[in-house]
């Protein structure tokens, strides 16, 4: 699980990311990001119950996505808010690594959207 400190803790920031932030569309799930002035990186992951009406269901894709964003944290850049929304149930089966290439093109195309 990612520790506590990267992750949002009210929905007030989260709010703020959607109002504020740009997005980022992939086949299963998009991103939605703004700078922060924290200096460490925020993330949260939103999964609706119109994507899977089982909250078990909604849990293990929210839990798989957290894990590969912790193991994937040294790629993610500093001082950057990330809320991921997913919009597809796929996402709890399909296998760890696609999910992986997933949020990194996604990370990618954000750090691209910054510096260019």
């Amino acid at each position: 699980m990612l520790n506590k400190k990267y992750r949002f803790h009210s929905r007030g920031g989260v709010r703020y990311v959607y109002q504020k932030g740009k997005t980022i569309r992939a086949a299963k799930m998009s991103l939605v990001f703004t700078k922060n002035t924290r200096g460490f990186t925020r993330m949260a992951v939103v999964v609706s119950k119109k994507v899977l009406k089982s909250a078990v269901g909604r849990n293990k894709i929210r839990r798989r996505m957290y894990e590969a964003l912790r193991l994937n944290l040294d790629n993610i850049p500093k001082g950057v808010d990330y809320v991921f929304v997913v919009y597809s149930s796929d996402v709890m089966t399909m296998p760890f690594g696609e999910v992986e290439k997933m949020i990194d093109r996604l990370v990618e195309e954000s750090r691209v959207c910054y510096n260019g």
